[in-house]
């Protein structure tokens, strides 16, 4: 369409918007100033850039019915898949429907993407497909999501499987409940709080929150590019593995990657676990919603670790207290800029930007913003109010004070090889309903991430695992471990689920 040389008036409001005094004359020259770089802007519209095709030809699927997504967990059916073999033949994935993948609908859970098909693969798209997987379809997830439960997406409440009733968790939590129903054995999740961990947790599957960077993110909606991350959740500690496998590593469209170091997740499979040594985090269990009988089957799981030769203890790390409150200074502003005033994919980041998805987005913000959910409302508010009135401060002091947080967990592993608490502090809470109050529908959304959120600003790979149930509800446990040594916690998780005595109770 071009960029138009912007009128006398447009300029002198322009400046006026910043506090700068133009006189007309000054006005008039800055018009003839714009002329060479807006031309640049002329050519960059004749050029053309790179495409990140699909390597596999497709149907756009289709949107099932309600007899077909009892749970609501579905977005998008689809059967997408090569000839190639691999680690991944014969496994049908969900992919988080923020996430793209070309000629199929991209939601995002939310309105402000409605109709937007994609005509790219995001990179674990590409990877899955070459490693012989089938993707089964896009998993419903929250709005942009802004939630930890499941009650904000723009299509429908997503049910957990074990009680209808209850959330799901969230934002993953379609990938959640599609594994925890069997319907798939693997699902790509997004974590920027604790979104794939939380859903795991709470549907009683296994999910893992890899480091920061060892999962490329290109073709995917970011939140906020200092702690988005992407990841595998499963049935089985052993298709983490498999997912992890085929995922993670450099891309050389995200620079995140660029310090990424693989492991060998398949071996650690039924490694024997005799010498490691766990610290229960003291201030993992100690919140005042924490449930005693959360608490009591997450260290009872640990206790029975014993019998594989494990040794644990309790350690204490201050800095997990604060550590919410750092990423609420990350997260608020970091959201606000580059996904909402940054249309979906921000600036100033050398890598991949899906135009397509960012014009489909910057239509919606123009005409339906107001039918977003509330927890979309307030980050963009409450961001933007910080941005305005504190003009980053705290934002900046809160990526400082990041490293002082990672520096604590570091500083625990030294002495153990992975750091142990509950996922969640309670249960699933039950679903409100459509016409909750305003303070209910936020609160119920964001009040889980005590013990998750934490790891997503210092970067620390997080495994939850299922470890026993409280009133018929999954309860997760939840192992971090040093940058980069997923394999330890692959280990851990198999001695957790060798055991199997959590599974009956």
């Amino acid at each position: 369409m071009g960029v138009r040389l912007p009128t006398l008036e447009q300029i002198d409001n322009l400046g006026s918007d910043f506090g700068l005094v133009l006189t007309a004359d000054e006005v008039v020259a800055f018009q003839q100033a714009f002329k060479g770089p807006l031309a640049s802007y002329g050519r960059l519209d004749e050029l053309v850039p790179p495409a990140l095709a699909p390597v596999a030809p497709r149907s756009p699927g289709y949107r099932p019915a309600q007899a077909e997504n009892p749970y609501g967990a579905w977005y998008w059916k689809t059967n997408i898949k090569t000839s190639a073999e691999g680690l991944l033949s014969g496994k049908k994935v969900a992919i988080k429907d923020n996430i793209c993948v070309a000629g199929v609908p991209m939601m995002n859970g939310s309105v402000l993407l409605e109709g937007y098909v994609p005509e790219l693969d995001a990179t674990v798209v590409t990877r899955i497909l070459e490693a012989g997987g089938t993707i089964a379809g896009k998993a419903a997830c929250e709005d942009l999501c802004f939630s930890g439960a499941s009650h904000t997406c723009a299509s429908g409440v997503i049910r957990n499987p074990h009680n209808p009733a209850h959330s799901a968790g969230g934002s993953s939590g379609g990938s959640a409940a599609l594994v925890a129903a069997g319907e798939v054995p693997m699902a790509l999740g997004g974590d920027q709080g604790g979104s794939i961990r939380t859903p795991s947790s709470w549907c009683g599957i296994y999910g893992l929150k890899p480091t920061w960077g060892l999962v490329p993110t290109t073709g995917s909606m970011p939140i906020s590019y200092s702690v988005d991350h992407c990841g595998p959740m499963g049935a089985s500690v052993e298709d983490v593995a498999r997912l992890l496998t085929v995922i993670s590593g450099h891309d050389g469209w995200d620079t995140r990657t660029i310090s990424a170091r693989t492991g060998d997740y398949m071996a650690a499979l039924g490694k024997p676990a005799r010498g490691l040594r766990v610290g229960i985090l003291r201030e993992g269990f100690g919140h005042p919603e924490s449930d005693p009988a959360v608490n009591e089957k997450v260290r009872a799981t640990i206790a029975a670790l014993g019998k594989a030769g494990v040794e644990a203890e309790e350690v204490s790390v201050p800095w997990h207290l604060d550590g919410p409150h750092v990423w609420s200074g990350v997260i608020l502003e970091g959201a606000a800029e580059m996904m909402l005033k940054g249309y979906g994919v921000g600036n100033n980041i050398q890598g991949y930007y899906p135009l397509s998805m960012q014009e489909a987005f910057a239509r919606g913000m123009g005409t339906r913003l107001n039918d977003v959910s509330p927890t979309v409302k307030l980050v963009l508010m409450l961001g933007e109010y910080m941005h305005r009135n504190y003009h980053g401060r705290y934002h900046s002091k809160a990526q400082n004070l990041r490293v002082l947080v990672r520096r604590a967990y570091d500083a625990a592993l030294e002495k153990y090889d992975a750091l142990a608490m509950p996922t969640i502090p309670f249960t699933a809470t039950p679903i409100p309903p459509a016409d909750a109050p305003l303070g209910t529908a936020i609160d119920v959304a964001l009040n889980m991430q005590a013990n998750t959120c934490s790891f997503d600003v210092s970067g620390h790979p997080a495994f939850t695992v299922p470890c026993g149930r409280v009133n018929g509800l999954p309860v997760g446990l939840m192992m971090v471990g040093r940058h980069f040594e997923e394999t330890t916690l692959i280990q851990l998780a198999s001695a957790i689920e060798a055991a199997g005595d959590w599974k009956l109770n």
